[in-house]
């Protein structure tokens, strides 16, 4: 058992992108912020399959080329293979909950948006 405090951790990219609450060994956990423009490399991963839930704002994310606008208080499952690509077209930061299991350190493929 461990407790993690969120304001002790930083994003990835200063303001935006994941900060890891739990990394391994069995699952990741992460609140991902993207500002306003900010966008997330299209990939997809062979084993994890990934689960975000929007906090605040609205996103855009599109699974195997299809578009999907999220909202507070929806949820996505994203398969292992499908393609994921995560960007905030809006005017206001996005704020969303990230879970990927199980974890796998080196799963994940970077490809063309296509």
């Amino acid at each position: 058992m461990f407790i993690v405090d969120e304001t002790t951790k930083e994003y990835r990219f200063g303001d935006n992108g994941p900060k890891y609450l739990m990394q391994g060994p069995r699952m990741n956990f992460a609140v991902v912020q993207f500002m306003p423009g900010s966008d997330f490399a299209a990939h997809y991963h062979e084993v994890m399959e990934e689960n975000f839930y929007i906090l605040e704002g609205t996103v855009d994310i599109y699974v195997d080329s299809v578009k999907h606008t999220l909202v507070k208080g929806q949820f996505i499952h994203i398969e292992p293979g499908e393609v994921h690509y995560i960007v905030n077209t809006s005017a206001a930061p996005v704020k969303m909950t990230a879970c990927l299991a199980p974890y796998r350190p080196s799963d994940k493929i970077e490809v063309d948006r296509g």
